[in-house]
């Protein structure tokens, strides 16, 4: 198949798990074409059968924003058209649905678009007054629409009253890649000190604050550091905090990293405390990796945690919970263990071969109805 994805470059779950899908169905054969305003951003070498095309804005000067959902339309067109594309995926509901419903009407070859939702897409952006009709509109004219976990399905049809079947697909993991480092790399970890690891894109969702609260809690009782990987609008604050806290010698903020398994699997502890989180990749990824976690139970995280040794979920105020159950697994090293064990079964439950299939498969549903 020709297949287009659209999706946002920038560093996050829904732009991870789009550019993860697009390289896994290359590795399959297929030819994937990326359709946005900037090169993905795990997209960070050449990919036989994986091209990218470019999104340009039009500056002028009746415009005070760019109208970049009409650029995309007509750039999605075009591609439907020149390459013959058999099918579109938009991960992410606004703009990316809107817009491709928009380039379907525009080319001249009759196509479907898929459209894959992410979480802040339904519960932020699409629930917000001004984006709440053109989101629904936009998701029912989709031909297909799968959900990374039951609960955003569930809070999906809640808020959209969506007519129409919503497919659950889960997000995955190429657990031959994600995997438990045999040796510690990380030279500013002493001798007997365990590394707690966080990544996500510093949003306020995330809750970094409790990340460090958190870090601050486990430090006062055990030897460990803190290693914070990404970037984001609460980067400053997160900072400021940890040199309130005293703890600047033991956080270390490694900035945005395009490959993050070459950092996350050496970390004992996964953090995500996060408001909410549809699936939550990062913490599969740190599963792949053999390394417990401990996050939050409003969202989709339960449906990957809850139940399989691997890990603990808490509501997300309840720091001194959380606090614990970090402390009770480093102090442990036994536990650690099983849990790591756990954590690495749960996680190919998930792999990559199980769940990419389950797209083509459902590429072609879409296609013959």
């Amino acid at each position: 198949m020709k297949i287009g994805i659209t999706c946002y470059p920038t560093y996050g779950g829904s732009g991870a798990v789009a550019t993860e899908l697009g390289i896994e169905l290359a590795r399959r054969g297929h030819t994937v074409h990326f359709i946005s305003y900037g090169l993905p951003f795990r997209l960070n070498k050449y990919y036989k059968k994986i091209f990218f095309h470019e999104v340009e804005t039009l500056e002028y000067p009746l415009f005070k924003y760019p109208p970049y959902s009409l650029s995309l339309s007509a750039k999605m067109a075009e591609i439907i058209d020149t390459e013959g594309l058999d099918i579109l995926h938009v991960h992410y509901a606004i703009p990316h649905a809107a817009s491709a419903y928009l380039a379907t009407k525009i080319a001249k070859r009759k196509i479907k678009f898929v459209t894959t939702l992410h979480g802040t897409d339904i519960t932020i952006v699409g629930n917000h007054s001004s984006f709440y009709d053109i989101t629904k509109f936009s998701i029912e004219q989709s031909h297909g629409i799968t959900c990374v976990s039951e609960h955003l399905k569930e809070v999906t049809q809640k808020i959209f009253n969506i007519k129409g079947e919503m497919k659950v697909i889960y997000n995955f993991v190429d657990t031959a890649n994600y995997r438990k480092a045999r040796t510690r790399q990380m030279n500013f970890l002493n001798k007997g000190e365990q590394l707690i690891v966080h990544v996500s894109n510093f949003r306020p969702v995330k809750r970094i604050d409790n990340v460090i609260r958190i870090f601050k809690a486990v430090r006062d009782k055990l030897e460990c550091r803190l290693m914070l990987i990404g970037d984001g609008p609460e980067m400053g604050a997160a900072r400021r905090l940890v040199h309130q806290l005293g703890l600047k010698e033991y956080v270390h903020f490694m900035g945005r990293q395009d490959n993050v398994v070459s950092l996350l699997s050496q970390g004992d502890l996964f953090l995500q405390p996060s408001t909410n989180e549809s699936f939550g990749l990062a913490s599969l990824e740190a599963l792949s990796c053999g390394i417990p976690v401990i996050g939050t139970r409003v969202g989709g995280l339960k449906e990957v945690i809850e139940g399989y040794g691997c890990g603990h979920v808490f509501f997300p105020d309840d720091l001194e919970a959380m606090s614990r159950a970090a402390i009770g697994i480093l102090s442990d090293k036994g536990l650690r263990e099983r849990m790591g064990n756990a954590a690495r079964k749960r996680a190919e439950d998930f792999d990559s071969n199980l769940i990419v299939p389950r797209y083509v498969d459902y590429y072609k549903e879409v296609l013959n109805r």
